[in-house]
């Protein structure tokens, strides 16, 4: 069966573009992405798709977690969403672009975009999903806050990915007898703007690449290798793995010391980024 519509949240760079790309060369399928300052960034990559001859894709303005914001996506949406992926969210540093004033206001800002505004989404392209007896919901968390805890990070971005894993098993519960599908997705370091932010830009070239080479696999992952994964599980044959919170950290997860060790594997005495 062909996937049909897919609406990825925060498509215009990292995962989410990759996801973009991924799913328009999918036979069938149109895409539907949004972007929130990257409008001239989305608009190359619809160009570029254009050029390879997939051209059943366009690109909305969403500001997620903002309610008003919300109601214009889904005025502008062309169809049914068959399948949503919760892409869009901020990181410990990403996070000062989306917010000004008191460091209090961060905190909330993170719970806004990255639990709130999928929440919201959901809400809203659930009902319909269900009329229509088939979807699947793909949520992109973080391996940290999904899966492990990691120091040197905002508290509140592991806490809002914890909630937003959490949000996918209670979902998964209740639509454990609907042709609904929901996952949560939980990346480790992935060779994107948000991870170049928060840990990459401080490390000097020597510092980086031994960083690098104590990652799992001696290197960052591919936003590729993320959206493939994506494709996956909105296929037919994820329905094992409803409501399933995946580590795709390539073993991060599983040895999360690796994130503040050196390649030698003695530990890292840099000061911690200031919360």
């Amino acid at each position: 069966m062909p996937i049909g519509n897919v609406l990825i949240t925060g498509g215009s760079t990292g995962i989410g573009r990759a996801c973009v790309e991924r799913f328009a060369r999918e036979p069938g399928t149109t895409v539907w992405f949004t972007y929130r300052r990257g409008r001239d960034r989305a608009e190359a990559l619809m160009a570029a798709l254009a050029e390879e001859g997939h051209e059943d894709v366009a690109a909305f303005p969403l500001d997620q977690g903002d309610w008003d914001s919300h109601q214009r996506l889904l005025d502008l949406l062309p169809g049914p969403v068959d399948v949503l992926v919760n892409n869009a969210a901020v990181g410990s540093k990403t996070v000062d672009h989306y917010t000004e004033g008191p460091a209090h206001a961060r905190a909330s800002a993170f719970f806004q975009i990255n639990a709130v505004g999928p929440l919201w989404l959901i809400e809203q392209l659930l009902p319909g999903m269900r009329e229509r007896g088939r979807g699947k919901i793909i949520n992109v968390a973080s391996v940290g806050g999904g899966i492990g805890q990691f120091p040197g990070f905002h508290p509140a971005d592991g806490m809002s990915k914890a909630a937003l894993a959490y949000l996918t098993r209670h979902l998964a519960a209740d639509l454990v007898h609907s042709p609904v599908h929901v996952f949560a997705l939980c990346p480790g370091a992935v060779e994107t703007e948000m991870f170049e932010a928060s840990t990459l830009r401080p490390l000097g070239p020597e510092r980086r690449a031994a960083f690098t080479a104590s990652l799992p696999g001696g290197r960052l992952i591919r936003p590729e290798e993320i959206a493939e994964l994506a494709r996956w599980l909105a296929g037919e044959h994820s329905a094992p793995l409803h409501g399933a919170v995946i580590d795709a950290s390539m073993g991060l997860g599983v040895h999360p010391g690796l994130l503040t060790a050196r390649a030698d594997g003695t530990a890292d005495t840099t000061p911690e980024p200031t919360l």
